[in-house]
Formats: C-alpha cells, structure tokens, sequence
C-alpha cells in the first residue's frame, strides 16, 4: 500500500507492506485522518516522547530509527475481519475507533507503532471490539474529527465544572477549539478564549466562545472579569510552552480550577507557592474514556457539535510533508485531512 512513511525524521511517500488483520481484528481502508499535533510533535521529538512514554507505562512503543506511519484520527470503510472475527460493523460501512490494538505483546497505539500503520496509508488493522459505525449519515472528513473533539470533551469532563462556573481558554488551535466545543455543549458561559492567531480567533468564536481577545491587547483573564461577574473560573491551557502554566497560575483567580491540556515536550518550572496562597486546583489531561468518544460520535452525528469550520484543507499522501510544513503557520490551516485515495 502507499503511505507517508516517517523515517529518519522526515516524512516520506513510500510503498509498504499492507497489514493483515489478526483474530479480533479487522482491516479497513482508510478514508479521511486528521494531522495531529501530537504527529507534529512526534516527527521532532520521537525518541524524547518515546523515553517518556516508557516512564509511563503508555503504548507509544515505536522505535523512531524504524518507519512508522503515523495517523490516528480516522474514518475508515471496514472491508473484512480477521480469523474466527465477527464484527459489529458490517464490511463496506463506515466506522471510526479509539485507535488502539489489543495483541498478546500489549496494547499497540495505531500511528505511533512499528508494527501498527496509522492512518497516513491506505490500510490500518484496527481492534474489532473498538469500532463504531458513522451514525446519521455524517459526513466523512467530520466524523474523522471524532478523535480530535474528544481530546477536548474529555478536558472539560476532568474540570468537574459546577453549575455557574465559567472558562477560559488559553490558545485555539486545535485542542484549545475542540475545549471550547465541549464547554459549549455542557451549556457553560461565558466562554472566554484568547489567541495571538487572527484565524484562531475567528473559529472560536465559531466554535463557541463567548468573548475572544488577542493577549497582546488584554489579558484573558481581563475579559473575563469583565463578563463573568466573579463566577468560579475553570482555566484551560492549551499551548503547551515552557511558562504558560506559571503564566495561569499567576493570572488566576483565587479557587481556580486548572487544567493543563497542551503538550510542552520541554521542561518547565512553576513557583507553587502561587498555587498555594490562591488554593488552585491542578489538573493535567490526556486522551478521552471510550464513552467520551462515543458520547462525542453521537454529538457530531446529531449536530450538537459543528466541525465544518475546522476542516481547512485536504491531501493525499504525497502531501503530507507540505501539510506538515503548512500546520506550523497558524494563520494558514486549522485541521488537515489526509486521504490516502487521494492522487
């Protein structure tokens, strides 16, 4: 099959062996997959996030020396299972997973596995169990966005909000949008997001946000105070560099709420003791429960969230080296979708 390959730290179009599905398995073609930051981070940071990954007990297993093929936001058509495999979704149907395998040798993360192709070619082996079939008729490149959206429903489910409680929302690029999303459909406001990025800030106020400013002109927490009336805050990082989370923990209300969804790969210092006169609650993200990303399949299918201002742009795979390129430029594109049929 053809894919974009990572090797050697770069990205290239190649020819690979297809994957062949084993029992619980099934082999599906896929049809539309999201570029990542976490793919932006892993082409750079491969054998850091694998160190760490190993200190944590996560499948991110992938020997970077090795090809990968990266991709883990996906719709896939289901074209048959492996032996002794009977699935839920019929071949020839649309599905989406968590993008996960069960083997005997441990849980495998499709995208980030030797062994696992991902999404950036034109076959994957998923786990049979995980698959859930596109509901509603919703379109493909959306219901490929049910991975990304849960990332941020899960954010706002670790935040425990109150009733009355409102957000803000530190950077909109794709996590931070997908927050805003949630907090949206759990009925929060205000919603108060900040971005340096021009476009960023027109999707978020697409995608839900209330009040939107540029933090070169107010501080976000400004803005909030000026719309939320002293309501209880929840603060959501979504950047991921060196001295955001020392930034929120110094603009912080008193009895803030935390959480810290933005991946930084560098080391970074806070001074707790602002933390502590303040009595902020800290609370670090990653991922999503198999019914949040149910819960958010469902909410694509039945438009409770809209993810058509996202999608920005679409390749195949002798594309996604620029696409990569193009995702470093936030004014250029929100979301990337590689489709591997593509010519």
């Amino acid at each position: 099959m053809r894919a974009a390959v990572m090797r050697n730290s770069s990205l290239v179009v190649d020819t690979v062996p297809d994957p062949e599905p084993g029992p619980g398995e099934a082999i599906v073609k896929t049809l539309a997959c999201g570029i990542c930051g976490s793919d932006l981070h892993a082409l750079k940071f491969a054998h850091k996030m694998v160190d760490i990954a190993r200190e944590t007990a996560m499948p991110f297993n992938m020997d970077p020396s090795k090809d990968v093929v990266m991709g883990h936001e996906f719709c896939v058509e289901v074209l048959d299972y492996g032996p002794g495999t009977d699935g839920n979704v019929k071949p020839g149907r649309r599905a989406v997973s968590m993008p996960l395998v069960f083997r005997p040798t441990g849980i495998l993360g499709v995208g980030y596995s030797n062994e696992i192709p991902g999404g950036y070619g034109e076959l994957m082996v998923l786990n049979a169990s995980l698959l859930l079939e596109v509901p509603n008729g919703l379109a493909t490149p959306y219901a490929a966005m049910t991975e990304p959206m849960a990332v941020g429903l899960h954010a706002v489910e670790k935040a425990r909000l109150a009733p009355g409680d409102a957000a803000m929302v530190f950077g909109c690029g794709p996590v931070g949008l997908a927050v805003i999303a949630a907090l949206k459909l759990r009925g929060v406001d205000p919603i108060v997001a900040g971005d340096y990025s021009p476009m960023r800030r027109e999707l978020a106020g697409k995608m839900g946000a209330h009040v939107v400013v540029d933090p070169k002109e107010k501080r976000i927490v400004d803005a909030y105070r000026e719309s939320a009336d002293l309501r209880p805050a929840a603060m959501f990082e979504c950047v991921g560099v060196p001295g955001l989370i020392q930034e929120v923990l110094r603009q912080a209300p008193l009895g803030a709420k935390i959480v810290v969804a933005g991946v930084c790969m560098e080391d970074d210092a806070i001074r707790p003791m602002l933390a502590i006169n303040k009595e902020l609650s800290l609370q670090f993200v990653l991922g999503y429960t198999p019914m949040e990303f149910a819960d958010t399949l469902g909410a694509l299918a039945d438009g409770r969230i809209d993810v058509t201002p996202l999608v920005t742009g679409k390749v195949g795979v002798e594309g996604v080296a620029q696409a990569f390129r193009d995702l470093a430029n936030p004014e250029t594109h929100a979301k990337i979708l590689v489709e591997p049929w593509r010519a």
